[in-house]
């Protein structure tokens, strides 16, 4: 064969080459997500600053999903958690913030992250005569964060917060007794009165149940 034939063969190849990349690469650019990890991120901070939560949500949740390993999804995902406390959806953000303790535990928000989850509990604690199941979790949160991080800031700011959960469940057991010494059930108003006796003596709830141990004891001896 001679060297012009060759010539036009691997010209020819070369062109269907480069039209073939050419394809490919116009193929890729189509496929391709154009808004990168830091566009959705400020985008999401200016509806935050726009008080549009939901919105900004949605764009954390993106930079999460497309790209779990960018820079900027430390900042998505606590983002995210601020978000939900800001709609008041307190559970959706201990889902987030549970997760970045799976995935960061060694971020340094790590201590940041254990107090918001104390306090994402403690904002859904209502009434007295509530269950106390979420001041129980928020005193679990602070004891934790307490323990793990002493001489952390938020630490101290947790101590604070401590004081008002037991608090809460002294006031709560009190109740709990005052609602048994009203039905008669003095005994077990007693094991209440003693509980807060012997578990919170100083959080201000000590002289009342002190007051009704000595009542009870004195409606127990009239039964006898």
């Amino acid at each position: 064969m001679k060297k012009s034939t060759y010539k036009i063969i691997y010209f020819i190849a070369g062109v269907f080459l480069l039209s073939l990349l050419g394809g490919c690469a116009e193929k890729q650019q189509v496929t391709t997500d154009p808004t990168g990890p830091e566009k959705l991120l400020d985008w999401g901070l200016n509806r935050m600053k726009r008080n549009d939560y939901k919105s900004a949500i949605i764009s954390f949740q993106a930079i999460k999903d497309r790209y779990p390993y960018s820079k900027t999804v430390i900042t998505a995902e606590l983002k995210m958690a601020e978000s939900n406390i800001l709609l008041k959806d307190y559970e959706d953000a201990l889902d987030v913030y549970d997760d970045f303790e799976k995935l960061h535990p060694k971020d340094s928000n790590i201590p940041f992250v254990i107090y918001q989850k104390g306090m994402c509990n403690l904002e859904q604690v209502r009434t007295i005569d509530r269950d106390p199941t979420y001041i129980l979790k928020a005193r679990r949160e602070f004891e934790r964060l307490v323990k793990r991080f002493p001489e952390n800031e938020w630490a101290n700011k947790a101590r604070a917060n401590l004081r008002k959960c037991i608090t809460y469940i002294a006031e709560y057991e009190l109740y709990v007794g005052h609602f048994y010494y009203k039905m008669g059930e003095y005994v077990s108003a007693l094991d209440r009165y003693t509980f807060v006796i012997k578990n919170y003596p100083d959080v201000g709830q000590y002289h009342e149940a002190l007051e009704y141990i000595s009542k009870c004891k004195e409606k127990l001896a009239k039964k006898d």
